[in-house]
């Protein structure tokens, strides 16, 4: 496809999530969503963070896959998880599931610095294969179980978790600083959701659910 073309599409999905946000007013609380967040989904080339035979479908709001049964979430869920963390300039920002890379170049567009962990080894080497020609330098990513977080750099301002659990992993809500935001889908595979939580100035967590998710299940192992 010409760059044109992709253009093009590119500025379709930020129409799609803008629609979506009208949808979802009553679960999110607004119709419309950040608009930094939509100028950094503006920016960044989807179309280079999918699987080449996926270059048509990059823009769609759909998941798509990327391999190794994981798949990249569609635009609007990206859109809203990061609209719902509220990310500042200062911020610094854990993300749990790398996958290839795109979530973390829009966190990247917002935050001072982006830590993220991917337990696929694989994927973590594609990331940072297409992440590097991009020029960011505040990313930080490393191979990883994610759900111990990133001990070494914590506490982080705000924790975006791209896979579901059950419960929210004890770890990184220690590791999110008092005054932080993390978003996370909980729950049983068929009945997910997300779940906005915040951690107060005394340490207290107060959790509110947004809207249901299916996810991919956050593995567990080493």
């Amino acid at each position: 496809m010409t760059d044109e073309a992709l253009s093009q599409l590119q500025q379709q999905m930020i129409e799609i999530i803008a629609a979506h946000a009208v949808l979802a007013r009553e679960q999110i609380g607004r119709e419309t969503l950040d608009e930094r967040v939509l100028k950094a989904m503006a920016r960044v080339p989807r179309h280079q963070f999918v699987p080449v035979e996926f270059t048509a479908y990059a823009y769609a709001d759909h998941p798509l896959p990327i391999g190794f049964d994981k798949t990249m979430s569609q635009p609007f869920i990206i859109a809203l998880m990061t609209d719902l963390l509220d990310i500042q300039p200062t911020d610094t920002v854990l993300e749990i599931g790398t996958g290839l890379g795109y979530h973390a170049a829009i966190l990247a567009e917002l935050a001072a610095h982006v830590y993220t962990v991917e337990i696929v080894e694989e994927l973590a080497q594609q990331a940072e294969r297409r992440l590097e020609p991009m020029g960011y330098t505040n990313i930080e990513a490393r191979v990883g179980n994610g759900q111990y977080g990133w001990p070494q750099n914590a506490p982080f301002e705000k924790i975006l978790v791209c896979a579901a659990s059950e419960l929210i992993p004890a770890p990184l809500i220690s590791q999110l600083k008092p005054g932080g935001r993390m978003i996370v889908p909980t729950g049983i595979p068929d009945a997910q959701s997300l779940l906005l939580v915040t951690k107060n100035g005394d340490g207290k967590i107060a959790t509110k659910e947004v809207l249901p998710v299916r996810f991919a299940l956050l593995e567990t192992g080493s």
